[in-house]
């Protein structure tokens, strides 16, 4: 994989955090900050609640995630304004981030995330069955991860985590979706092979049941960590219906990455379809008003047909 520039890079996770401005008719909307969705190691994990005044009942959560970097200063209300706009109540999830954290634990962040929000959806006056999600690049790859491989729940456990983390409807820009196969058959992308910063959420390691010390996984177990974070590998007919737009020039996530897992979907039956921005890198300078193609899609599978 050609090693892209440092603006590049860097461009990655300032698109993942979200970075746009508010149209100047904008909805009036209320924003609950540091919504508090669930803890681990000692720390709190949060999200960002914003409701507009004429709210539709529908949810999109947004994956506030750049190369698996995720911070609440990335939340921007401007990137989300077309569906806020629309009458979505959006839900922008910060999950815990790389370097500390790996792509498996970012997964259970978005998993417990989706859980509470529909365990409180009579909270938040939306539909439990009408919630959506979207990203950017690694946040295209949590949210492809939430729609393929979001499950029921555990009936038996205690709090959130007996509800289930299915969504209905997916929208996301340049997705990683596999990571045994990236950009070529066979090739692999791991902490060896991936250029920085992106190394650390990589770096897996499982503890000691002995010593408590965290150990790093033999090779065979990292394989088998890349095949079950790679979303291809659970797409099957329930998934829910899924748009990706994707940069036919983009040096840092392979369109052939969309390529597979929208051939994937096709061959499973799910309503799928993938955009090719012609010319266009990893994000492109009117990205922003690209929202409002994804708006269209959560208006086609979210919002309620009038009889």
């Amino acid at each position: 994989m050609e090693r892209p520039r440092l603006g590049l890079l860097a461009g990655l996770v300032l698109l993942g955090m979200g970075v746009a401005v508010l149209a100047a008719d904008e909805p009036e909307v209320a924003r609950q900050e540091d919504v508090i969705y669930g803890r681990k190691w000692g720390m709190a994990l949060t999200m960002d609640v914003f409701t507009p005044k004429k709210a539709n009942g529908a949810a999109v959560v947004w994956v506030v995630s750049g190369g698996w970097f995720s911070r609440h200063e990335g939340i921007n209300a401007g990137a989300v304004g077309e569906y806020l706009k629309r009458g979505y109540s959006v839900f922008a999830v910060v999950h815990g981030s790389q370097p500390k954290f790996t792509i498996p634990e970012c997964v259970e962040d978005m998993n417990r995330a989706v859980r509470f929000i529909r365990f409180h959806a009579k909270d938040y006056k939306i539909d439990p069955e009408r919630i959506g999600i979207t990203g950017g690049s690694a946040g295209g790859h949590l949210s492809l991860m939430i729609g393929c491989a979001g499950d029921k729940g555990e009936p038996n456990a205690k709090d959130v985590e007996h509800t289930s983390s299915r969504v209905q409807a997916v929208a996301c820009f340049f997705p990683p979706t596999d990571f045994l196969n990236w950009g070529r058959e066979g090739n692999e992308l791991n902490a060896k092979t991936i250029q920085d910063p992106f190394k650390p959420a990589f770096d897996f390691h499982k503890q000691d049941k002995k010593t408590g010390l965290f150990e790093p996984v033999s090779d065979e177990e990292r394989r088998d960590i890349l095949k079950q974070i790679s979303p291809i590998t659970h797409v099957s007919s329930d998934d829910p219906p899924t748009l990706i737009m994707h940069g036919d020039k983009d040096r840092l996530v392979p369109i052939q990455q969309s390529e597979l897992i929208l051939a994937r979907f096709k061959a499973e039956g799910v309503p799928a379809k993938l955009i090719v921005k012609e010319g266009a890198d990893h994000g492109w300078p009117d990205i922003g008003k690209d929202t409002a193609t994804f708006a269209d899609w959560f208006d086609q599978y979210l919002l309620k047909k009038e009889k």
